[in-house]
């Protein structure tokens, strides 16, 4: 109580100064140009910064785009990798590195006959994807013959898209599942035609040689709703089969998998991620 009505006493133009006075010796000062934070605190753990430390590095300052309404994909942020803004498919090539077929009209792509799955010509690690789908309407099919695609990381660990709304399917097939691995937590599937997002954090696996390091991590929200919470993938993508590690390089292409129906994307990008100190 003592230290609010100290706080309250401050004139308003001099608050800065007198938080400094309270909180103690070894505080800087913000204003001026004037080094910010603290010189005398700890160094935190493993590192050179101390707690505090106004000699660390700033954040990057980005512009974080804007959200997508039901009519109108949002905008990226400012350093995302833009694989797809409704006008052309000049980041993917298909399968066999043909160039793609897909259908491009109002805004979004469509998986067209003859298709092939699209692979994007940039490679990524560790990243951060957006993309947003929408199923067939009127659905056609059952199980897995209905609505069914997948966006693979690094062409390999693949996140099931499928029209899982009043659908049932083996859990780890359905949309949103870390496909023959993981069902999604729940099901937050929308209705066949509405536009759905998948926001994905991947940690891609390390590798020493031939022996696997560290597994691929993944932290999936489907439309919103947190359904993978830094699940470790047990292996590449399979079907019928035990998921397992194969050596490969630290980057690798997104793919988007053509499996016979007709699902459109729009509003794809991806942001590489660093740590927390690189620039």
């Amino acid at each position: 109580m003592a230290l609010t009505r100290r706080f309250q006493r401050l004139p308003r133009l001099g608050i800065a100064v007198g938080l400094t006075a309270i909180i103690g010796a070894g505080a800087v000062a913000l204003q001026n140009g004037r080094k910010l934070g603290y010189d005398d605190t700890p160094f935190l753990p493993g590192g050179k910064w101390r707690v505090h430390d106004g000699a660390r590095p700033q954040p990057r300052i980005i512009d974080p785009g804007t959200s997508s309404t039901p009519d109108t994909p949002g905008r990226p942020p400012s350093d995302a990798v833009v694989l797809f803004d409704g006008k052309d498919l000049s980041h993917w090539t298909t399968d066999g590195n043909a160039p793609p077929r897909w259908k491009v009209e109002q805004g979004y792509m469509e998986i067209a006959r003859p298709g092939g799955t699209l692979v994007s010509k940039e490679e990524f690690g560790d990243c951060q994807l957006h993309l947003e789908f929408a199923t067939p309407n009127p659905p056609v099919g059952v199980d897995q013959g209905r609505g069914n695609s997948g966006v693979l990381l690094m062409g390999r660990y693949e996140v099931q898209i499928l029209d899982s709304y009043e659908n049932q399917t083996y859990p780890d097939g359905q949309c949103a599942a870390l496909y023959a691995q993981y069902p999604p937590l729940v099901n937050a599937s929308r209705k066949p035609g509405e536009w759905q997002t998948y926001d994905i954090i991947f940690t891609a696996p390390r590798f020493d040689g031939d022996q696997l390091v560290s597994p691929a991590y993944q932290t999936i929200f489907h439309n919103g709703v947190l359904v993978h919470n830094h699940t470790a993938l047990i292996g590449a993508m399979t079907h019928r089969a035990l998921a397992k590690y194969t050596p490969h390089p630290p980057k690798g292409p997104l793919a988007l998998q053509d499996h016979g129906n007709p699902i459109r994307f729009r509003n794809i990008w991806v942001r590489e991620l660093k740590g927390y100190d690189e620039p």
